[in-house]
Protein backbone atom coordinates (compact mmCIF):
# COMPACT_ATOMS: atom_id res chain seq x y z
CA UNK A 1 0.00 0.00 0.00
CA UNK A 2 1.50 3.42 -1.03
CA UNK A 3 1.60 6.74 0.73
CA UNK A 4 -0.78 8.97 -0.30
CA UNK A 5 -0.85 13.15 0.25
CA UNK A 6 -3.06 16.17 0.41
CA UNK A 7 -1.73 19.26 -0.85
CA UNK A 8 -2.79 22.38 0.22
CA UNK A 9 -1.96 25.38 -1.27
CA UNK A 10 -3.00 28.95 1.01
CA UNK A 11 -2.72 32.61 0.82
CA UNK A 12 -2.93 35.04 3.71
CA UNK A 13 -3.17 38.57 3.87
CA UNK A 14 0.26 40.33 4.01
CA UNK A 15 -0.40 41.79 7.42
CA UNK A 16 -1.48 39.05 9.34
CA UNK A 17 1.88 36.54 7.57
CA UNK A 18 4.24 36.55 10.87
CA UNK A 19 1.18 35.98 12.98
CA UNK A 20 -0.47 32.97 10.24
CA UNK A 21 2.78 30.86 9.68
CA UNK A 22 3.63 31.14 13.67
CA UNK A 23 0.36 29.89 14.66
CA UNK A 24 0.12 27.45 11.32
CA UNK A 25 4.31 25.93 12.87
CA UNK A 26 3.55 26.24 16.58
CA UNK A 27 -0.41 25.25 16.70
CA UNK A 28 -2.22 23.75 13.52
CA UNK A 29 0.78 21.51 12.49
CA UNK A 30 1.79 20.20 16.00
CA UNK A 31 -2.39 19.22 16.60
CA UNK A 32 -2.51 17.55 12.76
CA UNK A 33 0.66 15.49 13.63
CA UNK A 34 -1.23 13.88 16.87
CA UNK A 35 -3.22 12.03 13.90
CA UNK A 36 -1.43 8.25 14.12
CA UNK A 37 -2.56 8.16 10.08
CA UNK A 38 -0.11 10.98 9.52
CA UNK A 39 3.67 10.30 8.68
CA UNK A 40 5.04 13.98 7.80
CA UNK A 41 4.21 17.15 7.32
CA UNK A 42 6.01 19.94 5.18
CA UNK A 43 5.54 23.51 3.90
CA UNK A 44 6.68 25.47 1.35
CA UNK A 45 6.62 29.00 0.32
CA UNK A 46 6.72 30.65 -3.23
CA UNK A 47 10.35 31.50 -3.72
CA UNK A 48 9.42 33.48 -7.40
CA UNK A 49 6.52 32.66 -10.33
CA UNK A 50 3.97 34.31 -11.58
CA UNK A 51 1.74 37.40 -10.41
CA UNK A 52 -0.84 35.74 -8.32
CA UNK A 53 0.53 32.21 -7.50
CA UNK A 54 -0.54 31.18 -4.09
CA UNK A 55 2.42 31.50 -1.66
CA UNK A 56 2.00 29.16 0.77
CA UNK A 57 1.46 24.88 0.12
CA UNK A 58 1.37 22.47 2.82
CA UNK A 59 2.00 19.44 2.06
CA UNK A 60 0.71 15.87 4.33
CA UNK A 61 1.74 12.77 3.86
CA UNK A 62 -0.58 9.72 5.19
CA UNK A 63 0.27 6.22 5.71
CA UNK A 64 -2.63 5.13 3.51
CA UNK A 65 -6.05 6.04 2.00
CA UNK A 66 -7.65 4.94 4.68
CA UNK A 67 -6.05 6.97 6.79
CA UNK A 68 -6.61 10.12 5.13
CA UNK A 69 -10.25 9.09 4.82
CA UNK A 70 -10.66 8.54 8.17
CA UNK A 71 -9.18 11.79 9.26
CA UNK A 72 -12.05 14.26 8.36
CA UNK A 73 -14.11 11.70 11.38
CA UNK A 74 -11.51 11.66 13.60
CA UNK A 75 -11.01 13.35 16.96
CA UNK A 76 -7.93 15.20 16.25
CA UNK A 77 -9.55 16.40 13.52
CA UNK A 78 -12.48 17.71 15.71
CA UNK A 79 -10.07 19.57 17.98
CA UNK A 80 -8.15 21.03 14.69
CA UNK A 81 -11.35 22.49 13.35
CA UNK A 82 -12.82 23.95 16.84
CA UNK A 83 -8.67 25.38 17.50
CA UNK A 84 -9.13 26.94 13.72
CA UNK A 85 -12.50 28.56 13.81
CA UNK A 86 -10.81 29.70 17.88
CA UNK A 87 -8.06 31.03 16.10
CA UNK A 88 -9.63 32.34 12.92
CA UNK A 89 -12.77 34.53 12.74
CA UNK A 90 -12.27 35.89 9.05
CA UNK A 91 -11.04 36.07 6.10
CA UNK A 92 -7.32 36.38 7.02
CA UNK A 93 -6.42 33.45 5.00
CA UNK A 94 -7.78 31.49 2.25
CA UNK A 95 -7.23 28.04 1.01
CA UNK A 96 -7.08 28.17 -2.82
CA UNK A 97 -6.36 24.68 -3.64
CA UNK A 98 -6.72 21.22 -1.63
CA UNK A 99 -6.16 17.67 -3.31
CA UNK A 100 -4.97 14.35 -2.78
CA UNK A 101 -2.40 12.37 -4.58
CA UNK A 102 -1.15 8.92 -4.23
CA UNK A 103 2.61 8.11 -4.88
CA UNK A 104 3.14 6.00 -8.36
CA UNK A 105 7.06 5.94 -7.79
CA UNK A 106 9.69 7.49 -6.39
CA UNK A 107 13.40 8.28 -7.41
CA UNK A 108 16.35 8.33 -4.96
CA UNK A 109 19.97 9.02 -5.67
CA UNK A 110 22.51 6.34 -4.31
Amino acid sequence: MSHVVNVIFVDCLPEIEQKYNEWYNKIHIPMIMKYDGVLKTTRYQLLKGPEGQTRYMTVYEFKSQKAMDSFPESAVFADVDKELHTSWKGPEFTVKTAAQYEMMKAWEKE
